[in-house]
């Protein structure tokens, strides 16, 4: 009975640090490489056109202000020049062709 007390203690000592040790390395090996997500090349793709989609929604978004500023700007300068007095537009000379045209018509009559 003595030698079966001895190797129950034994047994008993090398079950707790076998479990100990099991507990200890789940834990390290987890925290060592964490699990990629699974990703399918159609969503990477998706993901890619929808960055450069907002790329392009911010662009658009600047040339409207742009616009918007510049014909803003043209419609001021519009008014500012129907205020002021209009400059007197000087009369052209008529080409000879027209006139010489209108004076045949005038010798015809």
């Amino acid at each position: 009975m003595a030698t079966a007390k001895k190797t129950a203690p034994k047994a008993a000592k090398t079950l707790v640090t076998k479990a100990l040790a099991k507990a200890t390395k789940p834990t390290t090996k987890k925290a060592a490489a964490p699990k990629k997500v699974v990703v399918s090349k159609t969503a990477k793709a998706i993901a890619k056109i929808n960055v450069n989609l907002t790329k392009l929604n911010e662009r658009k978004a600047k040339l409207t202000a742009e616009i918007n500023a510049l014909k803003a700007q043209r419609l001021a300068l519009k008014a500012e020049g129907a205020v002021t007095a209009p400059k007197a537009v000087p009369a052209k000379a008529a080409p000879a062709k027209v006139v010489k045209a209108a004076q045949k018509v005038a010798k015809k009559k």
